[in-house]
């Protein structure tokens, strides 16, 4: 098995129940879902063919749902775009109107009170810069800086501006409702700014009562890089689009920010996702090149949590042979990690809690032992999660009685959660032993570490360990 966890976006499509059940069978862990395009009709339909083959696969993949976020987007353009040239002054409007070459409308009319002169705008991923240049009461004159087309509702980016818009917008409030009705795994806070932002999603699912949903805040401009060290505390986990951050950005401090932003989430424990950049898979041609190749194998030897596949898996012309593909450089890619490295590092850390020792005698006694497998009885995943922290070069199967427990142990880095029963501690060992053993190619003699709380079900900390042999 892969430990650095894989997701992939999809999309309404004819053949989406084929995709899916070919997504789960190649090894997605996660499956994302994007609001910004995608209805509740569509989401409920996929949600349900996704939990359908789970079923029918034995599989624990799990569900993401991606907000929007107060996203700042184009109008409708005639004919569904329009050409921009260079040179040429443009209005933005904020009122609606159709688009063209001459002008088009915003969905955020305070953007014109939030815009300065002289400030840049940039739309089509960077391709297209507006300078302003005039202000009006309900409209922004620009002058086109670079000329390139724009589409029906294009993303709006601000890298000089800080938006005064209301972070929850109401589309999102009722994103979140549906994602708690459907018992959606985790969601992405999309479009934020601070750790406040974070801090309004938080609330409203403990509003909801629900403490299963796992947050990920999305790194996308100046404004989140600034806080990011505030937003790691919050977040159950963060996911760097590097595209976005390298348009609202100078691209040239993007890989100094990744290996920050990278290095401060593995001292805080949090989960690091990263967004895969595979121009290639977007045309015909299914096979990445070298450079590509290369980016993803530098992340797979930073021992990062998951890499998030998006458009390559929705409008990319070969979304199965990406996941494939990918999959197998990432198989490639991890033995290069350098897990003593990592080891060290966290036992530089003060452990302040008898999980923590444990923990970290675990892996010491996996390292030496050579064991085949660390195998955590968890009634709520903590220990599966600080274990994972330590990367250890073996899996580590974590066995639970609950589907949620199971669900949110997906994204992390060498974890294979598995749902088990037992009503003593060598009950649930045994039945475990039986699912991994074909899995994981153990053999006669192989040994594993086992650890959690006891007694067993009766405490919720892990406060020993064992050896056993296959």
């Amino acid at each position: 098995m892969e430990k650095t966890k894989l997701i992939a976006t999809i999309s309404e499509n004819k053949n989406e129940r084929q995709q899916i059940e070919e997504f789960i069978k190649s090894g997605i862990d996660v499956i994302r879902l994007n609001m910004s395009y995608s209805s509740h009709d569509v989401c409920r339909r996929l949600i349900n063919i996704i939990n359908e083959t789970n079923e029918k696969l034995g599989t624990n993949t799990a569900i993401m749902m991606d907000l929007e976020g107060p996203c700042i987007r184009t109008g409708k353009f005639n004919g569904g775009k329009a050409f921009l040239n260079t040179g040429d002054k443009i209005r933005i409007y904020m009122n609606e109107i159709n688009g063209n070459m001459t002008g088009f409308s915003v969905n955020y009319p305070n953007l014109v009170n939030d815009l300065k002169y002289h400030t840049k705008i940039k739309l089509s991923k960077g391709n297209v810069i507006l300078q302003v240049t005039e202000k009006g009461l309900d409209y922004v004159v620009c002058v086109v800086l670079k000329g390139g087309e724009v589409t029906n509702n294009s993303k709006i980016y601000l890298p000089e501006t800080r938006p005064s818009r209301k972070f929850l917008t109401d589309k999102d409030y009722q994103d979140v409702i549906f994602a708690n009705e459907m018992g959606v795994d985790f969601i992405t806070v999309s479009s934020l700014s601070s750790a406040e932002d974070v801090l309004e999603i938080n609330d409203l699912l403990i509003e909801l009562k629900n403490e299963h949903i796992g947050l990920l805040a999305k790194i996308e401009n100046n404004r989140a890089v600034e806080d990011i060290d505030n937003i790691i505390n919050i977040a159950d986990g963060i996911i760097l689009d590097r595209g976005d951050l390298g348009i609202e950005m100078p691209i040239e401090i993007v890989p100094n920010i990744q290996k920050k932003i990278i290095h401060k989430c593995y001292e805080k424990g949090c989960l690091i996702i990263i967004t895969a950049e595979f121009n290639s898979f977007m045309t015909k041609k299914s096979v990445p090149n070298r450079a590509e190749v290369s980016d993803l194998s530098t992340l797979v030897s930073e021992a990062i949590d998951a890499i998030m596949l998006t458009s390559e898996t929705t409008i990319g012309a070969h979304p199965i042979d990406t996941v494939r593909i990918v999959s197998k450089i990432i198989k490639e890619s991890e033995g290069s990690i350098d897990y003593s490295y990592f080891f060290r590092k966290s036992l530089n850390e003060k452990q302040k809690s008898i999980t923590s020792t444990v923990s970290s005698s675990v892996v010491l006694g996996a390292n030496e032992l050579d064991c085949k497998a660390i195998l955590v009885a968890t009634n709520f995943g903590r220990t599966a999660r600080r274990i994972s922290k330590l990367k250890p070069p073996c899996p580590i199967i974590a066995a639970a009685s609950s589907n949620e427990v199971v669900k949110s142990l997906q994204l992390h880095f060498g974890v294979l959660p598995i749902k088990a029963d037992g009503k003593t501690l060598e009950e649930l060992t045994e039945n475990v032993k039986r699912k991994i053993k074909d899995t994981l190619k153990l053999n006669i003699g192989d040994k594993i570490i086992v650890t959690g709380g006891y007694p067993f079900k009766k405490v919720n900390y892990t406060n020993f360990m064992q050896i056993d042999e296959i």
